[in-house]
């Protein structure tokens, strides 16, 4: 192998990036339902012939290497010289993927000059994959239950799609040509990246492009390692606890044990709950990503992941447990454990890394869906799926972001108000922050959102609000966030509170109030700096009253600080 010079390999490295980026673009742009033309709730990634991350796009952290992943399970089952060219393969096996059915994963191999030269992978959200209730259950059992499950199965061979085996993807959705359209999205995307990555080796060759890939890949693994081993050697410990797995009210364990030897990192899972009836659970594949998400919040963050990455990095769970499920576990709501697994990585590292750990967020997707028939449309059967928003942990020197998808869905948008009211029967009559929410600290945890919808047809509710129980906890003192509540006004019936909910059919009329936790705060409270605090009145994210109690400052009715009651609050309070 030649050797090569840094700005060609950078000029490759930024190439391999723009090549995601370009195959996101195509995907999003082409795609049918607005969860992902809209939401974007998809990703993609370019990988080298071996299975290793050449670039992956902006899109959900906690399919972060995960795709990589899929494509080495393919290999490992059937051999490399299974993939031809023109082959595009679909899969969503949750114990394969390790995320639920809907989450729908298609892979291209791509060849250049008839030798195999990477992979254009790519997955996205498909409403519907033949569950027994519209979208995913919120009371399924078994993985049955959710949808209909596929292990690696060519959709294109020799460039030609299996129309067979495309109407059977049509036929088990209730939105059949939604969902072909959402496969030739990502089938499109594959063939943009396949485009681009040839015209890249048409430009360079293979064996400058190999050198630039051993390079970047060399380098990356060099910094996680010096990064690793720059924290002091040990074992950290931390533990939350799920609600509940959303058939039984007991609580989930989230148990992990941390270890730093040398340039190792080794995240251990076996304290954490045993497979749950529920649908909590999730294939060894995305605990992996997940674990990865958490490390590269504090390990590198600045460096773009690829096939170097992660080499310091093992994750171990025992067989039937929550984080390596087995069939026939139910895993349609597989992230909850997720986003508190990487919440409880910063928190087991707070102490050898306190300047650069945030305190936990508030946790989850908060996921609400409304399911019916659309009287505007000719009664067509309707969909609606959002998850929302949240308060993110304050860090030291920065209060928590406001309002903030979660940390497993990254990249993911609102569906404007315009786009949700013309597509659904549904209309959205309140949306904003929800003050008092963030943890108290010295910085402040930001704060959830409030949102409110009207149900304008009969119609069915299913909701998964999660972290009610192990809230967004602080950090160096700092206080926990709030935690959520959904709240559900039937037209003569007494209102209900509920935090998961499985097709409960609703009238036309009903008022849908839903609050998201606030992110936990960093240090005390007390020492938060008054005019901090009076701005944070002023934009309406503190009360006058939470001022008072939760950071011991006094405001006048102009919002100005009462220097001398403030000074008495603290000085006889104790806490500063």
């Amino acid at each position: 192998m030649s050797q090569i010079d840094p700005i060609t390999t950078e000029i490759i490295r930024n190439a391999f990036i723009s090549i995601a980026n370009d195959m996101n673009a195509t995907l999003i742009r082409s795609a049918f339902t607005p969860v992902i033309y809209e939401g974007k709730d998809c990703s993609v990634a370019l990988i080298d012939a071996n299975g290793d991350v050449l670039g992956q796009s902006l899109g959900l952290p906690l399919f972060l290497g995960n795709l990589e992943i899929c494509v080495k399970l393919i290999a490992e089952q059937f051999g490399w010289d299974y993939f031809k060219d023109g082959d595009v393969f679909y899969m969503n096996d949750s114990y394969m993927t390790g995320t639920h059915l809907n989450d729908s994963t298609i892979i291209m191999p791509i060849f250049w000059k008839g030798q195999r030269i990477g992979f254009a992978a790519s997955r996205a959200h498909w409403l519907d994959v033949g569950a027994k209730d519209p979208g995913t259950p919120v009371d399924s059992h078994e993985i049955y239950q959710e949808g209909v499950r596929w292990g690696p199965t060519r959709l294109y061979e020799n460039g030609e799609p299996r129309e067979d085996v495309i109407d059977l993807l049509r036929r088990n959705s209730r939105f059949g040509e939604a969902t072909v359209g959402d496969m030739n999205a990502q089938v499109a995307a594959g063939k943009t990246g396949e485009k681009r990555l040839c015209a890249l080796f048409d430009r360079f060759g293979l064996e400058t492009i190999m050198a630039a890939r051993d390079e970047i890949f060399q380098r990356t693994e060099t910094l996680e390692r010096e990064a690793v081993q720059a924290l002091p050697d040990g074992i950290y410990k931390a533990d939350g606890y799920l609600d509940d797995d959303g058939l039984q009210s007991e609580p989930l364990l989230v148990n992990l044990e941390l270890t730093i030897k040398g340039d190792v990192m080794t995240i251990d899972l076996s304290g954490s709950a045993a497979q749950a009836r529920g649908p909590v659970n999730c294939g060894m594949t995305q605990t992996i990503a997940a674990a990865r998400v958490a490390y590269k919040l504090l390990i590198c963050s600045e460096v773009s992941p690829n096939g170097g990455s992660f080499r310091p990095l093992e994750v171990t769970a025992p067989a039937r447990t929550i984080f390596s499920a087995q069939e026939p576990a139910a895993c349609g709501w597989y992230f909850s454990s997720l986003g508190l697994l990487i919440d409880l990585v910063i928190k087991a590292l707070a102490p050898a890394l306190p300047d650069k750990v945030a305190a936990a967020h508030y946790g989850d997707s908060m996921v609400i869906t409304v399911a019916g028939e659309d009287p505007r449309h000719n009664d067509e059967f309707y969909l609606m799926i959002e998850p929302t928003t949240g308060g993110w942990g304050a860090s030291n020197g920065r209060d928590g972001e406001n309002s903030l998808i979660n940390n497993v869905n990254g990249s993911f948008k609102d569906i404007p108000v315009e786009i949700f009211e013309s597509k659904y029967p549904l209309r959205l009559l309140s949306y904003g922050i929800r003050k008092d929410s963030g943890g108290p600290g010295k910085y402040r945890g930001g704060n959830g959102t409030y949102r409110e919808y009207e149900v304008l047809t009969d119609s069915d509710l299913s909701l998964w609000f999660e972290r009610s129980k192990t809230t967004a906890w602080g950090l160096f003192d700092g206080s926990a966030g709030m935690p959520p509540s959904v709240k559900v006004e039937i037209p003569g019936e007494e209102a209900a509170e509920y935090l998961k909910a499985n097709a409960v059919p609703v009238k036309c009329g009903t008022v849908i109030r839903c609050v998201t936790g606030g992110g936990g705060g960093y240090g005390l409270a007390f020492e938060r700096d008054t005019r901090a605090v009076r701005q944070d009145a002023i934009d309406g994210y503190v009360s006058v009253d939470h001022a008072r109690d939760a950071y011991g400052v006094s405001l006048t009715e102009l919002l100005e600080v009462n220097v001398a009651e403030t000074e008495r609050l603290r000085s006889s309070s104790g806490r500063h």
